[in-house]
Protein backbone atom coordinates (compact mmCIF):
# COMPACT_ATOMS: atom_id res chain seq x y z
CA UNK A 1 0.00 0.00 0.00
CA UNK A 2 2.11 2.86 -1.29
CA UNK A 3 1.62 6.51 -0.41
CA UNK A 4 -0.43 7.05 -3.62
CA UNK A 5 -2.51 3.90 -3.24
CA UNK A 6 -6.09 4.59 -4.32
CA UNK A 7 -5.18 7.08 -7.03
CA UNK A 8 -5.91 6.13 -10.63
CA UNK A 9 -3.94 7.64 -13.50
CA UNK A 10 -4.29 7.17 -17.25
CA UNK A 11 -1.02 7.29 -19.22
CA UNK A 12 -0.87 7.69 -22.98
CA UNK A 13 2.11 5.68 -24.20
CA UNK A 14 5.20 7.71 -25.00
CA UNK A 15 8.94 7.75 -24.42
CA UNK A 16 11.32 9.47 -22.01
CA UNK A 17 9.86 11.78 -19.38
CA UNK A 18 6.19 10.71 -19.61
CA UNK A 19 6.84 7.05 -18.73
CA UNK A 20 9.42 8.19 -16.17
CA UNK A 21 6.75 10.18 -14.34
CA UNK A 22 4.31 7.27 -14.62
CA UNK A 23 6.93 4.88 -13.21
CA UNK A 24 7.57 7.14 -10.21
CA UNK A 25 3.87 7.42 -9.41
CA UNK A 26 3.33 3.69 -9.89
CA UNK A 27 6.24 2.86 -7.60
CA UNK A 28 4.54 5.03 -4.97
CA UNK A 29 1.35 2.97 -5.20
CA UNK A 30 -0.80 4.69 -7.81
CA UNK A 31 -2.71 2.49 -10.25
CA UNK A 32 -1.42 3.71 -13.60
CA UNK A 33 -3.04 2.33 -16.74
CA UNK A 34 -1.02 2.73 -19.91
CA UNK A 35 -2.87 3.16 -23.21
CA UNK A 36 -0.84 1.77 -26.11
CA UNK A 37 -1.62 1.68 -29.80
CA UNK A 38 -3.50 -1.25 -31.27
CA UNK A 39 -0.84 -1.73 -33.93
CA UNK A 40 2.62 -2.88 -32.83
CA UNK A 41 4.85 0.09 -32.08
CA UNK A 42 8.27 0.38 -30.47
CA UNK A 43 7.98 4.15 -29.93
CA UNK A 44 11.62 4.49 -30.92
CA UNK A 45 12.84 1.84 -28.49
CA UNK A 46 14.18 -1.35 -30.02
CA UNK A 47 14.50 -3.74 -27.10
CA UNK A 48 12.62 -6.55 -25.47
CA UNK A 49 9.74 -5.14 -23.43
CA UNK A 50 11.07 -6.60 -20.18
CA UNK A 51 14.10 -4.33 -20.46
CA UNK A 52 12.05 -1.15 -21.01
CA UNK A 53 12.21 -0.41 -17.29
CA UNK A 54 10.50 2.96 -17.47
CA UNK A 55 7.33 0.99 -18.27
CA UNK A 56 7.48 -1.09 -15.11
CA UNK A 57 4.68 -1.16 -12.59
CA UNK A 58 1.56 -0.75 -14.71
CA UNK A 59 -0.79 -2.66 -16.95
CA UNK A 60 -1.18 -1.91 -20.64
CA UNK A 61 -4.30 -1.75 -22.78
CA UNK A 62 -4.32 -1.16 -26.54
CA UNK A 63 -6.96 1.21 -27.90
CA UNK A 64 -7.36 2.79 -31.34
CA UNK A 65 -7.71 6.44 -30.35
CA UNK A 66 -8.42 7.52 -33.93
CA UNK A 67 -11.64 5.49 -33.86
CA UNK A 68 -14.67 7.25 -32.39
CA UNK A 69 -15.45 4.35 -30.07
CA UNK A 70 -11.80 4.20 -29.06
CA UNK A 71 -11.93 7.82 -28.04
CA UNK A 72 -15.09 7.14 -26.02
CA UNK A 73 -13.37 4.20 -24.34
CA UNK A 74 -10.53 6.53 -23.37
CA UNK A 75 -13.03 9.04 -22.00
CA UNK A 76 -14.58 6.32 -19.85
CA UNK A 77 -11.16 5.60 -18.33
CA UNK A 78 -10.45 9.31 -17.89
CA UNK A 79 -13.79 9.86 -16.15
CA UNK A 80 -12.68 7.47 -13.40
CA UNK A 81 -9.15 8.86 -13.08
CA UNK A 82 -7.49 11.39 -10.85
CA UNK A 83 -4.85 12.35 -13.41
CA UNK A 84 -3.69 11.92 -16.99
CA UNK A 85 -0.20 11.80 -18.49
CA UNK A 86 0.65 12.60 -22.10
CA UNK A 87 3.94 13.49 -23.77
CA UNK A 88 3.07 14.38 -27.36
CA UNK A 89 3.82 17.56 -29.28
CA UNK A 90 1.41 20.43 -28.57
CA UNK A 91 -1.88 19.93 -30.41
CA UNK A 92 -1.72 16.16 -30.89
CA UNK A 93 -4.17 15.35 -28.11
CA UNK A 94 -6.47 18.15 -29.26
CA UNK A 95 -6.54 16.70 -32.78
CA UNK A 96 -7.48 13.33 -31.29
CA UNK A 97 -10.35 15.01 -29.47
CA UNK A 98 -8.69 14.26 -26.12
CA UNK A 99 -7.30 17.67 -25.25
CA UNK A 100 -7.64 19.27 -21.81
CA UNK A 101 -10.97 20.97 -22.56
CA UNK A 102 -12.46 17.70 -23.82
CA UNK A 103 -11.24 15.68 -20.86
CA UNK A 104 -12.04 18.24 -18.17
CA UNK A 105 -15.57 18.42 -19.55
CA UNK A 106 -15.89 14.70 -18.76
CA UNK A 107 -14.01 14.89 -15.45
CA UNK A 108 -13.79 18.40 -13.92
CA UNK A 109 -11.45 17.18 -11.16
CA UNK A 110 -8.90 15.74 -13.60
CA UNK A 111 -5.25 16.82 -13.33
CA UNK A 112 -4.08 16.83 -16.94
CA UNK A 113 -0.30 16.35 -17.09
CA UNK A 114 1.52 17.34 -20.28
CA UNK A 115 5.27 17.04 -20.78
CA UNK A 116 7.11 18.40 -23.82
CA UNK A 117 10.57 19.64 -24.61
CA UNK A 118 9.84 23.29 -25.30
CA UNK A 119 6.46 23.71 -23.60
CA UNK A 120 2.92 24.14 -24.87
CA UNK A 121 3.64 27.57 -26.38
CA UNK A 122 6.51 29.74 -27.53
CA UNK A 123 8.46 30.00 -30.81
CA UNK A 124 9.94 26.49 -30.51
CA UNK A 125 6.85 24.68 -29.24
CA UNK A 126 6.33 22.68 -32.45
CA UNK A 127 10.01 21.91 -33.11
CA UNK A 128 11.48 18.45 -32.61
CA UNK A 129 14.18 18.08 -29.99
CA UNK A 130 15.83 15.92 -27.40
CA UNK A 131 17.40 16.32 -23.99
CA UNK A 132 20.64 17.80 -25.35
CA UNK A 133 18.73 20.58 -27.09
CA UNK A 134 16.62 21.54 -24.10
CA UNK A 135 19.53 21.75 -21.68
CA UNK A 136 21.56 23.66 -24.28
CA UNK A 137 18.99 26.46 -24.14
CA UNK A 138 19.22 26.84 -20.35
CA UNK A 139 22.97 27.25 -19.84
CA UNK A 140 23.26 23.80 -18.28
CA UNK A 141 25.02 22.08 -21.18
CA UNK A 142 27.45 24.95 -21.67
CA UNK A 143 28.82 24.47 -18.17
CA UNK A 144 29.67 20.77 -18.47
CA UNK A 145 32.91 19.56 -20.04
CA UNK A 146 36.65 20.07 -20.16
CA UNK A 147 38.15 23.54 -20.22
CA UNK A 148 39.34 23.40 -23.84
CA UNK A 149 36.80 20.87 -25.13
CA UNK A 150 33.18 20.91 -26.28
CA UNK A 151 30.22 20.69 -23.90
CA UNK A 152 29.54 17.11 -22.76
CA UNK A 153 25.94 15.87 -22.46
CA UNK A 154 25.25 14.44 -18.96
CA UNK A 155 23.43 11.42 -20.40
CA UNK A 156 19.77 12.46 -20.68
CA UNK A 157 19.35 13.03 -16.97
CA UNK A 158 18.98 16.79 -16.74
CA UNK A 159 16.34 17.40 -19.42
CA UNK A 160 14.37 14.20 -20.00
CA UNK A 161 14.25 12.75 -16.52
CA UNK A 162 15.14 15.54 -14.09
CA UNK A 163 13.56 18.48 -15.92
CA UNK A 164 10.72 16.50 -17.48
CA UNK A 165 9.79 13.29 -15.67
CA UNK A 166 10.43 14.36 -12.08
CA UNK A 167 8.88 17.82 -12.49
CA UNK A 168 5.82 16.31 -14.17
CA UNK A 169 5.41 13.81 -11.34
CA UNK A 170 5.75 16.58 -8.76
CA UNK A 171 3.23 18.71 -10.63
CA UNK A 172 0.75 15.86 -10.84
CA UNK A 173 0.98 15.06 -7.14
CA UNK A 174 0.62 18.75 -6.24
CA UNK A 175 -2.33 19.07 -8.63
CA UNK A 176 -4.09 16.03 -7.21
CA UNK A 177 -3.54 17.34 -3.67
CA UNK A 178 -5.03 20.73 -4.58
CA UNK A 179 -7.99 19.10 -6.34
CA UNK A 180 -8.95 17.47 -3.05
CA UNK A 181 -9.75 20.88 -1.56
CA UNK A 182 -10.89 22.84 -4.63
CA UNK A 183 -12.78 20.05 -6.38
CA UNK A 184 -11.29 21.34 -9.63
CA UNK A 185 -8.71 19.92 -11.99
CA UNK A 186 -6.15 21.80 -14.03
CA UNK A 187 -3.45 21.42 -16.68
CA UNK A 188 0.20 20.82 -15.77
CA UNK A 189 2.55 22.17 -18.48
CA UNK A 190 5.86 20.45 -17.70
CA UNK A 191 8.45 21.63 -20.23
CA UNK A 192 11.87 20.01 -20.09
CA UNK A 193 13.50 23.35 -20.86
CA UNK A 194 11.72 24.88 -17.85
CA UNK A 195 12.67 22.00 -15.56
CA UNK A 196 16.29 22.06 -16.68
CA UNK A 197 16.41 25.81 -16.05
CA UNK A 198 14.87 25.30 -12.61
CA UNK A 199 17.61 22.85 -11.70
CA UNK A 200 20.15 25.58 -12.53
CA UNK A 201 18.73 28.00 -9.94
CA UNK A 202 21.62 27.60 -7.49
CA UNK A 203 24.25 28.09 -10.18
CA UNK A 204 22.52 31.20 -11.51
CA UNK A 205 22.68 32.56 -7.98
CA UNK A 206 26.41 31.90 -7.83
CA UNK A 207 26.88 33.64 -11.17
CA UNK A 208 24.91 36.69 -10.05
CA UNK A 209 27.10 36.87 -6.94
CA UNK A 210 30.26 36.85 -9.07
CA UNK A 211 31.23 33.38 -7.89
CA UNK A 212 30.71 31.56 -11.19
CA UNK A 213 32.25 32.20 -14.60
CA UNK A 214 30.96 31.12 -18.00
CA UNK A 215 34.12 29.14 -18.77
CA UNK A 216 33.96 25.36 -18.50
CA UNK A 217 36.02 23.70 -15.75
CA UNK A 218 36.74 27.04 -14.09
CA UNK A 219 34.35 26.81 -11.15
CA UNK A 220 33.82 25.07 -7.85
CA UNK A 221 31.38 22.40 -9.04
CA UNK A 222 32.31 21.83 -12.69
CA UNK A 223 35.67 20.10 -12.29
CA UNK A 224 37.72 23.27 -12.21
CA UNK A 225 38.43 23.20 -8.49
CA UNK A 226 40.96 20.67 -7.16
CA UNK A 227 38.57 19.62 -4.39
CA UNK A 228 35.58 18.74 -6.58
CA UNK A 229 36.54 16.50 -9.47
CA UNK A 230 37.43 12.99 -10.55
CA UNK A 231 41.03 11.73 -10.57
CA UNK A 232 42.59 8.79 -12.35
CA UNK A 233 44.18 6.05 -10.26
CA UNK A 234 47.17 3.82 -10.91
CA UNK A 235 45.04 1.07 -12.48
CA UNK A 236 43.31 3.39 -14.94
CA UNK A 237 40.13 3.68 -12.88
CA UNK A 238 38.76 6.86 -11.31
CA UNK A 239 37.80 8.21 -7.91
CA UNK A 240 35.61 11.23 -7.10
CA UNK A 241 36.32 13.69 -4.31
CA UNK A 242 34.21 16.61 -3.11
CA UNK A 243 35.57 18.05 0.17
CA UNK A 244 34.22 21.57 -0.39
CA UNK A 245 34.30 22.52 3.29
CA UNK A 246 37.77 23.57 4.60
CA UNK A 247 37.80 21.01 7.41
CA UNK A 248 37.00 18.18 5.01
CA UNK A 249 39.67 19.40 2.56
CA UNK A 250 42.23 19.51 5.38
CA UNK A 251 41.23 16.00 6.37
CA UNK A 252 41.79 14.74 2.83
CA UNK A 253 45.23 16.32 2.59
CA UNK A 254 46.13 14.73 5.92
CA UNK A 255 45.04 11.26 4.80
CA UNK A 256 46.84 11.36 1.44
CA UNK A 257 50.07 12.64 3.04
CA UNK A 258 49.93 16.16 1.61
CA UNK A 259 49.09 18.17 4.74
CA UNK A 260 52.44 19.98 4.66
CA UNK A 261 52.24 20.93 0.99
CA UNK A 262 51.06 24.26 -0.41
CA UNK A 263 47.55 23.01 -1.24
CA UNK A 264 45.39 24.86 1.27
CA UNK A 265 44.54 28.15 -0.46
CA UNK A 266 41.41 27.11 -2.32
CA UNK A 267 40.12 30.68 -2.45
CA UNK A 268 42.97 31.58 -4.86
CA UNK A 269 41.70 30.29 -8.22
CA UNK A 270 45.00 31.06 -9.93
CA UNK A 271 46.51 28.16 -7.98
CA UNK A 272 43.84 25.62 -9.00
CA UNK A 273 45.62 24.24 -12.10
CA UNK A 274 48.82 23.51 -10.16
CA UNK A 275 46.88 22.03 -7.25
CA UNK A 276 44.91 19.79 -9.64
CA UNK A 277 48.14 18.57 -11.22
CA UNK A 278 49.64 17.77 -7.82
CA UNK A 279 46.58 15.83 -6.66
CA UNK A 280 46.53 13.99 -9.97
CA UNK A 281 50.11 12.89 -9.32
CA UNK A 282 49.24 11.69 -5.81
CA UNK A 283 46.12 9.77 -6.83
CA UNK A 284 47.99 7.97 -9.61
CA UNK A 285 50.25 6.36 -7.00
CA UNK A 286 47.58 3.90 -5.81
CA UNK A 287 44.78 1.83 -7.30
CA UNK A 288 41.13 2.73 -6.96
CA UNK A 289 40.65 -0.09 -4.45
CA UNK A 290 43.61 1.09 -2.37
CA UNK A 291 42.18 4.59 -2.22
CA UNK A 292 38.76 3.17 -1.38
CA UNK A 293 40.15 1.29 1.61
CA UNK A 294 41.97 4.40 2.80
CA UNK A 295 39.31 7.07 2.24
CA UNK A 296 35.84 5.54 1.98
CA UNK A 297 33.54 6.18 4.94
CA UNK A 298 35.55 9.16 6.21
CA UNK A 299 34.63 12.85 6.06
CA UNK A 300 36.81 13.54 3.04
CA UNK A 301 33.80 13.23 0.69
CA UNK A 302 35.08 10.32 -1.36
CA UNK A 303 33.57 7.67 -3.64
CA UNK A 304 34.98 5.32 -6.25
CA UNK A 305 33.69 5.99 -9.77
CA UNK A 306 31.78 2.79 -10.56
CA UNK A 307 30.33 1.60 -13.83
CA UNK A 308 26.77 0.29 -14.01
CA UNK A 309 27.92 -3.27 -13.59
CA UNK A 310 29.83 -2.45 -10.41
CA UNK A 311 27.37 -0.05 -8.77
CA UNK A 312 24.78 -2.65 -7.65
CA UNK A 313 27.55 -4.71 -6.02
CA UNK A 314 28.94 -1.93 -3.82
CA UNK A 315 28.41 -2.82 -0.12
CA UNK A 316 26.48 0.37 0.63
CA UNK A 317 24.11 -0.13 -2.30
CA UNK A 318 23.70 -3.80 -1.43
CA UNK A 319 22.82 -3.16 2.20
CA UNK A 320 20.32 -0.42 1.35
CA UNK A 321 18.98 -2.44 -1.60
CA UNK A 322 19.39 0.59 -3.83
CA UNK A 323 19.24 -1.81 -6.76
CA UNK A 324 16.89 -4.77 -7.06
CA UNK A 325 16.32 -7.58 -9.53
CA UNK A 326 12.88 -8.18 -11.02
CA UNK A 327 12.34 -11.19 -13.29
CA UNK A 328 16.09 -11.43 -13.81
CA UNK A 329 16.56 -7.76 -14.74
CA UNK A 330 18.73 -5.64 -12.38
CA UNK A 331 17.35 -2.12 -11.92
CA UNK A 332 17.22 0.81 -9.50
CA UNK A 333 14.75 0.40 -6.65
CA UNK A 334 11.93 2.89 -6.06
CA UNK A 335 12.91 6.22 -4.50
CA UNK A 336 12.39 8.07 -2.21
CA UNK A 337 11.61 5.84 0.76
CA UNK A 338 8.54 6.06 2.98
CA UNK A 339 8.61 4.74 6.55
CA UNK A 340 4.95 3.72 6.82
CA UNK A 341 3.77 3.29 3.22
CA UNK A 342 6.75 1.80 1.38
CA UNK A 343 6.98 2.00 -2.38
CA UNK A 344 7.40 -1.09 -4.52
CA UNK A 345 7.66 -2.18 -8.13
CA UNK A 346 4.15 -3.42 -8.83
CA UNK A 347 5.03 -5.53 -11.87
CA UNK A 348 7.63 -5.92 -14.61
CA UNK A 349 7.19 -3.96 -17.88
CA UNK A 350 4.17 -5.06 -19.88
CA UNK A 351 3.92 -5.78 -23.57
CA UNK A 352 1.71 -3.21 -25.31
CA UNK A 353 -1.89 -4.27 -24.85
CA UNK A 354 -0.98 -7.23 -22.65
CA UNK A 355 -3.78 -6.60 -20.15
CA UNK A 356 -6.42 -5.09 -22.43
CA UNK A 357 -9.48 -7.12 -21.44
CA UNK A 358 -8.60 -7.72 -17.80
CA UNK A 359 -7.68 -4.12 -17.08
CA UNK A 360 -10.60 -2.58 -18.93
CA UNK A 361 -12.97 -4.91 -17.07
CA UNK A 362 -11.47 -3.77 -13.77
CA UNK A 363 -12.01 -0.16 -14.85
CA UNK A 364 -15.72 -0.67 -15.48
CA UNK A 365 -16.15 -2.19 -18.95
CA UNK A 366 -18.61 -5.06 -19.30
CA UNK A 367 -17.85 -8.27 -21.16
CA UNK A 368 -20.42 -7.27 -23.78
CA UNK A 369 -18.69 -3.94 -24.36
CA UNK A 370 -15.30 -5.61 -24.61
CA UNK A 371 -16.53 -8.18 -27.13
CA UNK A 372 -18.04 -5.44 -29.29
CA UNK A 373 -14.94 -3.21 -29.13
CA UNK A 374 -12.68 -6.13 -29.87
CA UNK A 375 -14.70 -7.28 -32.88
CA UNK A 376 -14.66 -3.73 -34.24
CA UNK A 377 -10.86 -3.57 -33.90
CA UNK A 378 -11.10 -0.71 -31.40
CA UNK A 379 -9.14 -2.59 -28.74
CA UNK A 380 -6.38 -5.13 -29.13
CA UNK A 381 -6.84 -8.86 -28.83
CA UNK A 382 -3.90 -9.61 -26.59
CA UNK A 383 -4.96 -10.83 -23.16
CA UNK A 384 -2.53 -11.28 -20.32
CA UNK A 385 -2.50 -12.01 -16.63
CA UNK A 386 -3.63 -9.50 -14.09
Amino acid sequence: MGVLSGYRIVEFAGIGPAPMAAMLLSDMGAEVLRIDRVEESHLGILMEHRYNLLCRGRRSVSIDLKHGEGREAAFKLIAGSHALIEGFRPGVMERLGLGPDDCLARNPRLVYGRVTGWGQDGPLAQAAGHDINYIALTGALHGIGERDGPPVPPLNLVGDFGGGGVYLALGLVAGMLEAQTSGKGQVIDAAMVDGAASQMTYVYGLRAAGQWTDGRAENTLDGGAPNYRAYETRDGEYIAIGPVEPKFWAGLLQRIGAAEEDLHELEDRSKWPRMCERLAEIFRTRTREEWRRLLEGSDVCFAPVLDMGEAPRHPHNRERQTFVEVVGVPQPAPAPRFSRTPSRIQRSPAKPGEHTRDALKDWGFSETELDRLQEAGVIGRRTGKK
